[in-house]
């Protein structure tokens, strides 16, 4: 405990602006909640230094460990006008189980990063609700993570959230898109809005330019701009899974930051390059609004958004036939946008 020269009076930590008790009652929450999404593999309790999980050697006989790291963005932004914390967490997770997906790896297990200038724990608590309970329906446990409070760092009110995430495949089952050739078919696969990507232009373009609020109808959009923005980032493991176990695929893209010009070429193989047909697919009416309101150039639109199609499909074209039936039998729409053809690693709209 330390004491200052001016005054007799003790100063704390708490002083300081760290709650350390406030702190660890909401962590016995955060507990409870991680509980509820372990899965045999979990070897640790939360609280401890290091999480500890084993992955089933009966069950993978040469396994590849795939890990990814991502965050939330500038939507958090959206999330504190809107004080609407409990979709933040799902966003976080289905975003970094997509991103492993896309090699093959089925998630085994996850861990956040929450910091902010003072820990709210009604706050806290409803985005690691949000955490768990996407980590439970995406199969993978919460197992650990880090709850930092920073006084002073952060805006009141304000937080940032990252994500860490680690799954499993056999290393001939790994999905690399080396086998990509021209004929392939490019399938897409809708998004659920803007996910978790542009969120800086998107604001600057429906809150400078157009001067929305998140509370503002939009009649174009059917619906207020807050909800259309904070709809949740959509996990496709649930259909991944089963493309994978039907071998239909020869590569998965997951269009993020960098749209479908950035994403698709990572990955295609040397000597090929991707051709993607504008108007095969039906465009949210959030992103044609904003390139409206903005004037956007169409090019910058599709490297900055999903504009509607947060997953691509590489088919070779004698898997077509039945690509599309377990798509049919998962009901999950689908449409076909494009083809391999020879070429650069590039993207080309037609």
């Amino acid at each position: 405990m330390l004491v200052s020269e001016d005054s007799s009076k003790p100063v704390t930590y708490s002083d300081a602006g760290v709650d350390i008790d406030r702190a660890n009652r909401t962590k016995k929450r955060i507990k409870y909640l991680a509980h509820k999404t372990f899965t045999r593999g979990v070897l640790s309790e939360i609280g401890g230094f290091g999480a500890l999980f084993s992955v089933d050697r009966e069950k993978w006989h040469d396994p590849v460990l795939v890990s990814s790291v991502d965050g939330v963005g500038t939507k958090l932004k959206v999330a504190f006008e809107m004080k609407t914390h409990h979709t933040i967490g799902a966003d976080l997770v289905n975003h970094c189980v997509n991103d492993i997906a896309v090699q093959g790896a089925t998630p085994l297990f996850f861990m956040d990063y929450l910091a902010t200038g003072k820990l709210e724990p009604e706050v806290a608590e409803k985005i690691i609700e949000g955490l768990a309970e996407a980590c439970k329906q995406n199969g993978c446990a919460l197992i650990g993570g880090e709850t930092a409070e920073m006084p002073g760092f952060y805006p009141e009110g304000e937080y940032d959230l990252a994500g860490f995430i680690v799954g499993v495949t056999e290393r001939d089952r790994v999905v690399s898109g080396k086998t990509v050739e021209p004929g392939d078919i490019i399938l897409g696969l809708p998004s659920n809005g803007l996910h978790t990507n542009g969120y800086s232009l998107a604001r600057k373009l429906l809150f400078e330019v157009g001067r929305y609020t998140p509370e503002t109808y939009v009649n174009e959009l059917k619906g207020k701009v807050g909800n259309e923005l904070m709809r949740t980032h959509r996990s496709y493991w649930p259909i991944i899974r089963k493309l994978l176990a039907g071998e239909c695929v020869a590569a998965l893209a997951h269009i993020t930051g960098g749209g479908i010009t950035e994403n698709l070429p990572r990955v295609l193989p040397k000597g090929v390059g991707a051709v993607i047909e504008l108007g095969s697919w039906p465009v949210p009416p959030i992103f044609e609004h904003m390139q409206k309101l903005g004037n956007v150039p169409q090019e910058e639109m599709l490297r900055t958004f999903n504009m509607g199609l947060g997953m691509l499909l590489v088919v070779p074209s004698k898997k077509f036939k039945k690509t599309q039936s377990v798509l049919d039998r998962a009901s999950e729409k689908c449409f076909t946008v494009g083809r391999i053809v020879k070429g650069d690693r590039k993207v080309m709209y037609t």
